[in-house]
């Protein structure tokens, strides 16, 4: 967790060799890099991570996220995960198991060019929190799949 955190100069990081089989907690991992630009984080093996709240959060010039190899069997919190990520446009996140997830608090906040979200296979059963998960998304006109309360 925070690894890369409020690393507010980095435009490109190339983390496409990263090891991450054993790592259980990627939290706040890039939590800030406002100016990124470029991340390749498609190889990452995320089987047994349990924590991604805010991973992404801030991350404000991103126009595209590659998650769709993301296993998210054991995670639990999810909390702003991609929270403030305002030049996101799309997300596919169809690949994501969430049956243990308990926290979705502000997951997709400020996603101010976010119009197209694919949800389709979220399970929300276990859910506690969804506060604020769509605020301010005032773009987002299509979202595919239903949410499982």
């Amino acid at each position: 967790s925070y690894m890369f955190q409020d690393c507010h100069n980095l435009t490109a990081l190339n983390v496409s060799g990263f090891n991450t089989v054993n790592v259980r907690d990627m939290g706040a991992m890039f939590l800030g890099c406002y100016n990124l630009t470029e991340l390749d984080v498609s190889k990452f093996n995320t089987s047994k991570v349990e924590d991604m709240w805010a991973m992404f959060c801030r991350c404000r010039r991103l126009t595209t996220l590659d998650v769709s190899s993301f296993d998210t069997t054991n995670v639990k919190d999810m909390h702003d995960m991609f929270g403030e990520c305002t030049n996101l446009i799309a997300l596919d996140l169809s690949n994501f198991s969430t049956s243990n997830v308990n926290d979705m608090n502000g997951m997709f906040a400020e996603c101010s060019n976010l119009t197209t979200l694919d949800v389709s296979n979220f399970n929300t059963s276990n859910v506690r929190n969804m506060w604020h998960m769509f605020y301010d998304c005032p773009k987002l006109t299509t979202i595919k799949g239903v949410i499982d309360m």
